[in-house]
């Protein structure tokens, strides 16, 4: 009995230990009474296992809600999980499989849980899990097959369970067959104003702001919270003057959507901090904030004030004090704004990211001095063939980055990269090349100075450095 009470003991501590509060909102405005609205459909005083939803446009504010929900109510639960970006997550190679990895070691308390493929994690959260009271929330689900890998079946968890779904799809909630389902209203006129005051006027004083030029602006944002906390630190300390410039802006726009006011505030940036909000947007969001750190600096960028400044406009957040990360629809903001800069030929953009541009420009030779990054994760089933001049043109290529993909069971599949003519010849002005597993015999490099600071070939078949590296 005593070894009992010790271990209640043990297991009490480590429950506390374990559950850190999730960040919720700097200033959680309006979100206090729609979380009361969640619980009343979640009825956690019943033993049932009930699964419901959270529905609504893309910066409602869902996520936000479901991690106050879930800071309210863990303590009632033998074990907590909250799977953040499931939509994200699930496209990358084995994201499903990484899903449920995540899921099962927090729910059982295991650092090192093996799943090899979607089938056995799925095996593995039914067994395990089926007598255990959990607390699950999956985030920003956008397809079936995520949710039969992560929670099919009530019957999969334990009585009294909950599982919070997120998504911007209700249809993704109707075919589960999830009918509790709570739909996030945007911010009414009261709400938007409290919240953009917040930011906006952080000493209370509006000083000669007037309330109508203040409505007026919050009618562009449209009651979305994203859009009110990306106006707000950028009209921050502004004159009268500016914030009316600023509604004249808004007013340019002829589409009235939250693209046209989030990108008032990236107007505002300068150089560095316009190339760094680029390059998180289209190559970094997600990674370590050292890593990135680490790749700005030596690209000639000033990455300590940058990336706090677009911390401070609420355009960047850093996950755990670790790691980048950035809303999705801020991300997909920045990644249309490069690639307007030349919407129907990717080689005189100035940062490529995606497969199929890749492909084009390096294969086809059509890069140009516009070109500034290319960062690609390669899938291991796809073919990238480089042409030996493909980068002649790109003078002002800085980094240079091909990661390839990770399969099940932790074994890499080497994608096919393939140069015909002769070998691939890289620009002088290039400063972080970083291709593991590179399956090239001879790299070459132009004459004349080089500015390459980081040079990551590990493990490649690289024999020969042609053009006088040292």
């Amino acid at each position: 009995d005593d070894t009992k009470f010790i271990e209640s003991i043990v297991k009490e501590i480590s429950t506390i230990v374990r559950r850190v509060p999730l960040s919720v909102a700097k200033y959680p405005v309006g979100v206090g009474c729609r979380v009361e609205k969640v619980m009343s459909l979640l009825s956690t005083g019943l033993n049932d296992v009930r699964m419901i939803g959270i529905w609504g446009t893309g910066g409602i504010g869902k996520t936000t809600i479901a991690k106050d929900v879930y800071n309210s109510i863990a303590s009632q639960f033998d074990g907590c999980s909250f799977l953040p970006n499931v939509r994200e997550t699930s496209s990358k190679s084995d994201g499903l499989v990484h899903l449920q990895k995540t899921l099962l070691s927090e729910l059982l308390w295991k650092e090192n849980v093996v799943v090899l493929s979607v089938d056995g994690g799925v095996n593995l959260i039914r067994d395990r899990l089926c007598c255990k009271k959990i607390l699950l929330v999956l985030d920003d689900v956008d397809h079936g097959d995520q949710l039969n890998a992560l929670a099919r079946e009530c019957e999969w968890f334990g009585k009294g369970s909950r599982i919070i779904i997120t998504t911007r799809d209700k249809h993704v909630l109707t075919s589960h067959g999830i009918d509790q389902v709570y739909e996030v209203k945007p911010l009414d006129q009261g709400e938007a104003f409290e919240l953009l005051s917040s930011y906006a006027f952080p000493t209370d004083q509006t000083k000669d702001i007037s309330r109508d030029l203040i409505d007026n602006i919050l009618d562009y944002a449209n009651g979305l919270p994203l859009a009110v906390v990306v106006l707000g630190p950028f009209l921050c300390g502004r004159s009268k003057g500016e914030w009316e410039s600023t509604l004249g802006k808004l007013a340019e726009s002829p589409m009235k959507d939250i693209n046209s006011v989030l990108k008032i505030s990236f107007d505002a940036l300068d150089d560095n901090e316009k190339d760094i909000f680029l390059d998180i947007a289209c190559f970094f969001k997600g990674f370590l904030r050292d890593y990135v750190t680490r790749v700005f600096d030596c690209c000639g960028l000033n990455a300590l004030i940058g990336i706090q400044t677009l911390i401070e406009r609420s355009l960047v957040t850093i996950e755990n004090e670790i790691r980048v990360q950035m809303h999705d629809l801020i991300q997909l903001m920045g990644q249309d704004i490069v690639k307007q800069e030349c919407p129907n030929d990717p080689g005189k953009r100035s940062r490529l990211w995606c497969y199929d541009d890749v492909f084009e420009v390096l294969s086809e030779d059509t890069g140009t001095d516009s070109v500034k990054g290319i960062v690609l994760l390669l899938p291991s089933q796809e073919e990238l063939d480089i042409s030996p001049s493909a980068f002649t043109h790109m003078r002002r290529l800085k980094m240079l980055i091909f990661q390839t993909a990770q399969v099940s069971g932790g074994a890499i599949c080497l994608p096919n990269y393939s140069s015909h003519g002769g070998p691939i010849c890289l620009p002088n002005d290039l400063r972080w090349l970083e291709w593991p597993e590179c399956p090239l015999s001879t790299l070459k490099f132009s004459v004349g100075p080089k500015k390459l600071v980081r040079f990551d070939v590990f493990n490649s078949r690289i024999k020969e450095l042609e053009g006088n590296l040292k």
